[in-house]
């Protein structure tokens, strides 16, 4: 398969060894001429990216952002998308940004024209995903902290190379049955654990005393990021 590839910065891509292996363009989801280039004569568009970073107003961002790209999915005629998206409780109400954020960019890429396969994993343990570098930061560096409330959240975690399975599936299944119009697929591993109990369990493995820690629920999103900064 030929694979083709949108980066806002293509030099950071410069050191990776699958470099010389695909076509990169240059751009980013907002800009619909570089989307447009990238998705000519494709057959399926695969989805990664989160916008949570930097913007002051990310929900917004990525709802618009979303939007753009189904938009030249479907003007460049490609045959389905892959997305990656977060796992989250059915029906859950009170959903935190970043999952309600989740949650609506699924919806768009489902209510696009294009059959959209929606892969909705939990933390992803491998190198390079954001929730398992803060837990291997946090765990490795401080052997006692004072945690805010969401350390015991419960989650399903996943091995990265079984995300990668799934994400490499899904650009090949039939589109046919309950997979014809496209929908969303949970995936994780049979253990559900607390953030928390993740990060006891990474110092075990990891060679490092069990970790002290100290609930305090009243610690807000600000000052756990002061936190998090430590």
């Amino acid at each position: 398969a030929e694979v083709s590839v949108l980066a806002r910065t293509p030099a950071r891509l410069d050191d990776v060894p699958w470099r010389d292996e695909v076509t990169i363009h240059e751009g980013g989801l907002g800009d619909a001429d570089a989307l447009l280039a990238a998705l000519r004569e494709t057959d399926v568009a695969c989805h990664l990216v989160h916008s949570m970073g930097g913007s002051r107003d990310f929900e917004r961002e990525e709802r618009e952002t979303t939007e753009q790209f189904v938009r030249a999915v479907e003007e460049a005629g490609v045959e389905r998308i892959v997305h990656l998206s977060g796992l989250h409780p059915e029906g859950e109400e009170e959903l935190s940004p970043h999952l309600r954020s989740r949650a609506e960019v699924a919806r768009i890429m489902l209510e696009s024209t294009v059959p959209a396969l929606v892969i909705q994993a939990g933390v992803v343990i491998g190198s390079g995903s954001a929730s398992f570098e803060m837990i291997r930061h946090l765990t490795t560096r401080l052997p006692a902290m004072v945690t805010p409330k969401w350390v015991s959240n419960h989650i399903q975690p996943i091995a990265i190379r079984d995300v990668l399975h799934y994400l490499s599936a899904a650009t090949t299944v039939p589109l046919c049955g309950e997979l014809a119009h496209g929908r969303a697929i949970d995936v994780g591993a049979p253990d559900l654990l607390t953030y928390g109990e993740m990060m006891q369990v990474y110092a075990e493995e990891a060679g490092l005393r069990r970790r002290v820690m100290v609930p305090v629920p009243v610690l807000t999103p600000k000052l756990s990021s002061h936190w998090l900064g430590l």
